[in-house]
């Protein structure tokens, strides 16, 4: 049987998400060849009394467990040596502000298998919560607009306690005639657009929102073939984009000038093009005032060049004024406002902890039943094992050193 432990999220600002919800847990438990254990959290979406209400045991120490199951990065501190982790660690594209979490790791010989990384033998990821980060990311991008406007006002994803309650919110909410690009249609741009459409606003076609005038909110869906374009002047080849996206330039600046809002929801290669240069962001002709940018790439390796930093759930906002390049208070004449949450979830924390449980339980709860020596899908997620990096990320050795 194998032990499985639900840890605390310890990162700061706190997370209220989970692995696995009480129901989940409960469920996995009357199988017979797993069992769940959760540790006390004060922050978690889900009251320690709802898992012990299902006989799910609650303790303060999980270091007896085989697998140890968290969301967002565990704090340096809090990482037990020797052990097995799943959570996001943010390591695998070389991010420099998690490097220390990434040495530790080795120092700590601790087994880090990254939920990003975990796919299919086709590449295609195995479970994720960026549909939800999309949802949260397109309310919160409407928010933004109508606190720069002034012209409505929306209640936070956060204060209401599940997405079933801001569906009704929508059902009274006037929207002014805007316009919204929406980029990316994986995850992340179905989430948002779900939203967007529960609020009642029109999806048209790329084409039809540069060339027709509309008196009404409406919002389009750019794939990378409206984006971008080959440098040579022959044909988008999608393949191609994605395997050398050096050979592509950017081909945005027409919705730049048509949109009021931006919801950025793409993967973004750092070979790629950018969507505009900051000096593009100063010229008159720049249409857009706020960006919401879920993938929230920190500058200067980002594609959008005024996400700074990543704010938070509870400071949400920020201004950058392109004529200097820098970040300003939000809501000012001549900026442009940005929300760039990067744990956007954790807002909707019960609806995105029960539809990731249902991934974790389809998808990978089996391959770590058949061991994690047996399963292809664990070893190619595999960043980190008994002190050295795992077979499919040595090109993270020179990131190691710096």
């Amino acid at each position: 049987m194998i032990k499985i432990g639900v840890i605390r999220e310890g990162k700061i600002p706190p997370d209220a998400r989970v692995a696995l919800t009480p129901e989940q847990c409960a469920a996995i438990n009357q199988r017979g060849d797993v069992e769940i254990i959760v540790e006390h959290s004060d922050v978690r979406c889900f009251r320690d009394e709802e898992y012990t209400k299902l006989g799910v045991q609650v303790v303060e120490d999980v270091s007896d467990c085989d697998l140890l199951l968290g969301v967002k990065e565990v704090p340096i501190d809090e990482l037990r040596p020797n052990k097995t982790y799943s959570f996001f660690s943010h390591t695998h594209k070389k991010q420099a502000y998690n490097r220390p979490l990434l040495q530790a790791v080795i120092d700590k010989k601790v087994t880090l298998v990254d939920y990003e990384v975990l796919t299919d033998d086709s590449g295609k990821r195995l479970i994720a919560f960026g549909y939800f980060a999309g949802m949260v990311g397109a309310h919160n991008g409407i928010v933004t607009y109508g606190k720069r406007t002034g012209r409505y006002d929306l209640k936070r994803l956060k204060d209401c306690f599940d997405y079933a309650e801001a569906k009704e919110l929508y059902k009274s909410l006037t929207l002014p005639s805007m316009r919204i690009v929406l980029t990316g249609t994986g995850r992340v741009g179905h989430g948002a657009a779900h939203v967007l459409r529960d609020m009642g606003i029109r999806e048209v076609s790329p084409e039809d929102y540069l060339i027709k005038d509309y008196q009404e909110p409406i919002f389009t869906t750019l794939s990378c073939n409206h984006y971008a374009r080959k440098k040579d002047g022959t044909p988008f080849d999608k393949e191609e984009f994605y395997e050398h996206p050096e050979r592509y330039e950017n081909a945005f600046q027409p919705y730049s000038k048509k949109t009021d809002l931006m919801i950025n929801g793409i993967y973004w290669d750092d070979k790629a093009p950018v969507f505009f240069t900051v000096e593009e962001m100063a010229q008159d002709d720049f249409a857009i005032q706020v960006i919401a940018d879920v993938t929230c790439d920190i500058a200067p390796v980002s594609s959008i060049p005024s996400t700074l930093r990543a704010s938070t759930i509870a400071d949400p906002f920020f201004g950058f004024d392109p004529k200097t390049g820098k970040e300003t208070a939000p809501f000012l004449e001549g900026v442009i406002d940005m929300m760039t949450i990067d744990n956007l979830p954790s807002e909707l924390p019960r609806d995105a902890s029960t539809a990731f449980g249902e991934q974790f339980i389809k998808s990978i709860l089996p391959e770590w039943i058949k061991g994690k020596e047996n399963s292809a899908v664990i070893e190619r997620a595999t960043i980190a094992t008994e002190g050295h990096l795992g077979p499919h990320f040595q090109y993270l050795e020179d990131f190691l050193k710096g």
